[in-house]
């Protein structure tokens, strides 16, 4: 990320990368896992099971930023999969703490819900979010679908985005 900021200013224009698990680099999925790993794991301390199967299901795919002046790093990742209801998820979103406020994480978002519409245009896209960041989810297009609950101590919120929301903002 060295540089970031002076070459781009407040916001660094992503390059977005997505692919199955099954045809990911191995290298690149030890580093997309190793962020995952560092940001909940570790900065949120929680001890939970980060490798849960979801990863393993026909049609996931992992979605990353990788730094320009880097490519094997990961600044930004995030899953998208299909729940048993149709609705498609979009799920263990997270960036490294050094491109935070940098745009990474909304481009990254904003590519993932279109990538939604792609796989399936009348399925909503759920997800759930941290309580506080709720409202940052919203300026997708998503709103809050039920009550709050604790997922390892941390206060989360269900959302959800219908299929009819049209284009992100």
């Amino acid at each position: 990320m060295r540089g970031a900021r002076e070459r781009y200013g407040a916001a660094v224009p992503p390059t977005f990368h997505h692919t199955r698990l099954r045809d990911a680099d191995p290298e690149l999925l030890y580093r997309v896992l190793r962020l995952r790993v560092q940001v909940f794991v570790v900065e949120q301390e929680c001890a939970y099971e980060d490798l849960d199967g979801r990863d393993l299901e026909p049609g996931t795919e992992l979605h990353w930023v990788a730094d320009d002046d880097d490519p094997t790093r990961v600044l930004a990742t995030l899953r998208v999969l299909r729940d048993p209801d149709g609705a498609m998820r979009i799920g263990r979103v997270v960036t490294d703490p050094a491109a935070r406020s940098l745009g990474v994480a909304s481009t990254l978002m904003a590519r993932a819900v279109e990538r939604c519409a792609e796989l399936s245009p009348t399925a909503d896209v759920v997800l759930d979010a941290q309580a506080h960041l709720a409202d940052w989810y919203a300026r997708f297009g998503f709103v809050v679908d039920g009550p709050g609950f604790l997922e390892d101590g941390i206060p989360h919120v269900p959302m959800r985005r219908s299929a009819s929301s049209g284009t992100v903002r």
